[in-house]
């Protein structure tokens, strides 16, 4: 079944349809730049590793905006969680946050591999499910570095909501919402002069929980074509062409693509929980600085399990927060997809994916990762135009 799905999913007919629909589309824009953007790093892999922008006319640019929460995690959490392993609690993590570097050293350590080889507690899972049941055994203090987008919120939620989270297991929670950095990334655009977005590839993931309705307010109020895509390289295909004949037709509204799994009004449960457990705030990004109400921070009976309030840990405000890339780093603009990786003068020279100096080299769903690792930053344009084809950005 799998097998037939992905035949049908990635036909090369239905590809090359698709192709020259793009094309006639793009050319009733003649010398008009249409810029789309992306909100997931699932959408960025699949657009650099299938080539896709290799396949757009020149007219066509698809750029990646904020879609990996571990780049946009603020350093202080990074150095704040190092600091708590060299102390003797043990902090869970995920594995693409592991190697994710922090602009300050704590006692030798600038990541939690650094802190782990330092003799810090440091513990991978592969969710917070996991970390509950080790955290059970093990009957100490422990804390969870909990990064991610709606898409992860409910696996710290719904576990809060039924009390399977021990006392002794606390949470840091580094949780960010899409919509908002949407927002701000699209006024930026406008706000640095930059050609403005004229079409948003929706992330699916995200989507599955919050419902393409967050969408539909975001294209009403910058006027711009939407689409909730899957993740396919026939979905992102699809979704580019719908996008370009809504500009055709001079129409502005909201399209689940990715209606296999993506309802107007998302997942209600999901919803529920995790505004039972958690509340809207002010919250940073990492190089971008602080985003009106992008966060989530626990609430009202759930405060016991957070651990900046249990341990006394200072909150990170806006009169605190300090810029924190490396100099010379571009990682803040590549999030605002207002520069691709090999604009930075690090990429795949100082900055790889086994040595990152940059929050985006680091993750999968990261752009300089994606990029590095699958050659989005030239290599399908020099083949596109060794045989012929129009290269994308």
């Amino acid at each position: 079944m799998l097998a037939s799905f992905l035949s049908l999913r990635r036909d090369k007919v239905l590809v090359s349809d698709l192709r020259r629909i793009i094309r006639e589309y793009s050319e009733r824009f003649k010398d008009t730049l249409v810029k789309i953007m992306n909100f997931c790093g699932t959408h960025e892999w699949t657009t650099v590793n299938f080539g896709i922008r290799s396949l757009m006319p020149a007219n066509v640019q698809l750029v990646a905006g904020p879609g990996c929460p571990v780049c946009i995690t603020p350093s202080y959490y990074i150095e704040e969680s190092i600091r708590l392993s060299l102390d003797g609690v043990r902090v869970y993590c995920f594995g693409d946050v592991f190697k994710l570097p922090a602009i300050r050293e704590v006692r030798g350590a600038k990541s939690l591999e650094d802190a782990k080889a330092c003799g810090g507690d440091v513990k991978v899972v592969y969710s917070f499910l996991d970390a509950i049941k080790d955290a059970r055994d093990y009957g100490k203090d422990s804390v969870f570095l909990g990064i991610g987008f709606e898409t992860t919120a409910p696996s710290y939620a719904v576990p809060m909501v039924k009390g399977h989270v021990p006392r002794n297991l606390l949470l840091l929670s580094v949780l960010r919402l899409t919509p908002p950095a949407a927002r701000y990334a699209l006024e930026n655009t406008v706000k640095r002069g930059a050609a403005p977005v004229q079409g948003i590839i929706a992330p699916g993931h995200v989507s599955t929980v919050i419902g393409a309705k967050p969408w539909s307010d975001i294209a009403e109020e910058f006027r711009v074509p939407t689409v909730v895509s899957g993740f396919e390289p026939l979905d992102v295909l699809l979704s580019i062409a719908l996008i370009l004949q809504m500009r055709a037709r001079n129409t502005v509204k909201t399209v689940i693509e990715y209606s296999r799994l993506v309802t107007w009004e998302g997942n209600r449960y999901a919803q529920r929980a995790i505004y039972e457990v958690f509340e809207k705030t002010d919250a940073a990004w990492r190089g971008l600085g602080f985003i009106p109400e992008s966060g989530l921070e626990l609430r009202g009976k759930y405060r016991k399990y957070d651990a900046l309030h249990e341990l006394g840990l200072k909150e990170l405000t806006r009169e605190r927060w300090a810029y924190d890339l490396l100099p010379g780093c571009k990682c803040s603009e590549i999030t605002l997809g207002l520069a691709k990786p090999s604009d930075c003068k690090y990429f795949m020279k100082a900055c790889t994916p086994e040595r990152p100096l940059g929050p985006c080299m680091v993750s999968l769903e990261g752009t300089c990762a994606i990029w590095g690792r699958f050659g989005g930053g030239g290599i399908a344009e020099e083949v596109a135009r060794d045989i012929g084809l129009e290269g994308g950005w």
